[in-house]
């Protein structure tokens, strides 16, 4: 893989929203295109699909349920029309989105030994690409156009639309390709079915901000979708995002040796996220509402596949938006890129208050991913699936957990009945059987096993070097990891073997041998995310991380809708604490246009703010406007600036201030997730 193209990759392979202060807001992976010879491997020290692998991919095309054929069926019915074009460009010149890129996956009869079977299906799947009707003359979905989908609503005099995309120039491109068949309609309304980036990002492609704010346009959508779009990825941010490059392959090409799809959806495109606030929001468990004559019950859902989100019932169609709750797949309970951990009870007790409210009358279900079932029979038959896989989880992780498994031996016990694995909509394809019953036993009992010896453990950099003394050295560990490798026992394999990396950072030998373990693990697994993973984690190995800018756009929407309090917060993250010791003051911040008023403190290297409260001590009070407090958040400009240009009042010591904004770090994705991968140059 050349690494001139892994660089582009890195400068805009994320679809994300970074400001000065490091906060960053992803949907997902997606952006510069890099792409292979579907026919070899694209690195020159990739290995093949071992006999062992060769022999599980084969095993499963024997076993699992393939002869039920009704996904593709159904994901393709209603098709209407796809567009001449496979591209669609970004307005900063990147390509956004590229749906051409993964056509290698549709050669008929074609099966690839370097992906899970089950895999390769979920990912031929979602290589649905166009118009397609759910419902005529009253429901459409533009599909392949981002990860997740967006909806059209035909009312009385325009489109209500579910989910606008995670960028402006996709959503904008959809909006037009479905105006160019059916008809020119405008935008009446944008309904937020939760808040993940891809399923707002693109509002600024379909509606002007300006018909929101008259209301003329609705834009609706569930409560605290405001404080949950911001928040999720703001603490951890930097983390997460150096994460993500492992969950969705972002530095993989396009290949049947790399990245072959996320799940849910091929991947995520890349363009201008923008937010527009709400100007109608749900707040109770069930809300009716008439929008453009169409009628609509809305379903509070929280926390379930996200903090915020709500599903949709049509009642005069009969049909049922499930949100992000009910798609294709076994969603994430953990999120490998970091997030909290998800609510796999409430997700099911959700399902089961949609299924009997709604579920036996409903003839079509939609979501924001995926693809639509059509009949009672069918919908139930889903709903059912998903609601007792989450249930299951939940219920069945518990009770060995009581029975006194642990969390780092619930992956290997944890087993989803037979009559859930012979059904397609119960596969975890976002998530994994492994990563979500360790989350379900971490969100009731926490990280511990409860054994002393692993409360609080010695850094693996620090362990690792006695574990190869006592192996017997390098040599040794290397010559009984390539046994274990050739015996197909990868993960005993990495046992040793990782420990060695740790000890013996700029070992490349070990680091490819470990590396030719986590691909084999990589091509037989059936959850992209984890795929993708080891698959990433054996490039770094190999090549090293490639080094080049981290992705940066200013992202004045995202600004706007941040509390002033969530920024306070992050500060304190950043404070480099070797600069505050012994130190405090106190600064009452003002923000006149919207009446807030904080108390800043810093007290033992500690930064704590409370909102309504001012201190007549104050080492400082700062009078700033939010509108031109928007411009330092988001890093365009400095409390300096502001104060030069008397856009700020300054009453007592300014040293206070100086001090703060001086010790903030400028966090950087230029750090190792694995021992010995990051270039000198940048060390």
């Amino acid at each position: 893989m050349n690494t001139k193209l892994v660089n582009v990759a890195l400068l805009s392979a994320l679809v994300s929203v970074t400001i000065s202060t490091h906060i960053v807001v992803n949907a997902a992976g997606g952006g510069s295109v890099v792409t292979s010879d579907p026919n070899k491997h694209f690195d020159p020290k990739g290995q093949a699909p071992s006999k062992y692998t060769l022999a599980l991919q084969n095993g499963l095309r024997k076993t699992l349920p393939f002869d039920d054929k009704r996904d593709f069926e159904e994901a393709q019915k209603g098709f209407i029309a796809a567009p001449e074009y496979k591209q669609i460009m970004a307005e900063a010149g990147n390509v956004a989105w590229d749906m051409g890129s993964y056509e290698w996956l549709l050669d008929e009869g074609k099966t690839f030994d370097t992906i899970n079977p089950s895999l390769q299906r979920q990912a031929v799947l979602n290589m649905a690409y166009g118009l397609y009707e759910v419902l005529p003359d009253h429901i459409y979905q533009v599909r392949g156009y981002d990860l997740a989908n967006i909806s059209f609503i035909k009312g009385k005099t325009g489109w209500i639309v579910f989910d606008p995309l995670t960028a402006k120039e996709t959503a904008a491109a959809a909006l037009a390709f479905i105006n160019q068949q059916l008809g020119e309609r405008p935008v009446v309304a944008v309904i937020y079915s939760h808040s993940h980036g891809d399923h707002f990002g693109g509002v600024r492609g379909v509606v002007d901000e300006q018909d929101v704010q008259s209301g003329k346009v609705k834009v609706i959508a569930p409560e605290g979708f405001m404080h949950h779009a911001v928040s999720e990825n703001v603490m951890a941010g930097n983390a997460m995002t150096r994460r993500m490059f492992f969950q969705y392959g972002v530095l993989l090409p396009r290949s049947p040796y790399g990245h072959v799809d996320q799940s849910i959806g091929k991947n995520t495109a890349a363009g201008n996220l923008g937010l527009i606030a709400p100007n109608v929001i749900i707040d109770k468990a069930f809300t009716e509402m008439t929008i453009d004559g169409v009628n609509m019950v809305f379903q509070n859902t929280p926390g379930t596949e996200a903090p915020a989100e709500m599903n949709t019932w049509f009642p005069d169609l009969n049909a049922f938006w499930a949100a992000e709750n009910i798609t294709g797949t076994i969603h994430n309970i953990y999120t490998l890129r970091g997030a909290l951990v998800r609510d796999a009870l409430e997700w099911s007790k959700q399902i089961n208050i949609s299924l009997y409210k709604f579920g036996q009358q409903a003839e079509v279900m939609f979501s924001a991913h995926s693809w639509p079932r059509w009949g009672n029979e069918r919908i139930q038959e889903v709903m059912r699936s998903q609601r007792d896989t989450y249930a299951h989880l939940n219920n069945q992780v518990l009770h060995l957990a009581n029975q006194g498994v642990t969390i780092n031996q619930i992956h290997n016990v944890y087993k989803l009945p037979d009559s859930l694995q012979r059904q397609w909509s119960a596969h975890s394809y976002h998530g994994s059987e492994e990563h979500n019953s360790r989350a379900v036993l971490n969100r009731y009992l926490g990280y511990w096993d409860a054994n002393p010896a692993t409360l609080m453990p010695l850094s693996p950099e620090d362990s690792a070097p006695l574990y190869v003394e006592m192996m017997g050295g390098s040599s040794k560990i290397i010559a009984k990891g390539q046994q274990l490798f050739e015996q197909g026992k990868y993960f005993h394999a990495i046992e040793i073997l990782n420990k060695l990396v740790f000890a013996e950072p700029q070992n490349q030998a070990a680091k490819d041998l470990l590396a030719n373990v986590y691909e084999q693990i990589g091509y037989q697994k059936e959850s992209p995310s984890v795929r993708n993973s080891f698959l990433a984690a054996a490039y770094e190995l190999r090549n090293g991380m490639p080094t080049g800018a981290s992705p940066k756009t200013t992202g004045p929407d995202i600004i706007r809708g941040m509390s002033t309090g969530l920024w306070l917060d992050y500060l304190g993250v950043r404070l480099d604490t070797s600069k505050t010791a012994d130190k405090h003051f106190v600064i009452n911040l003002v923000t006149p246009d919207n009446g807030e008023q904080y108390l800043v403190e810093l007290s033992n290297s500690a930064l704590t703010n409370i909102e309504g409260i001012q201190s007549p001590q104050a080492d400082l009070t700062l009078t700033i406007d939010r509108s031109e407090l928007n411009d330092v958040m988001m890093g365009t400009q400095s409390f300096d600036d502001k104060i030069k240009a008397g856009k700020v009042k300054v009453e007592g010591e300014r040293r206070a201030i100086d001090e703060l904004m001086g010790a903030m770090v400028e966090f950087s994705m230029e750090f190792e997730l694995l021992p010995g991968t990051l270039p000198d140059t940048v060390k």
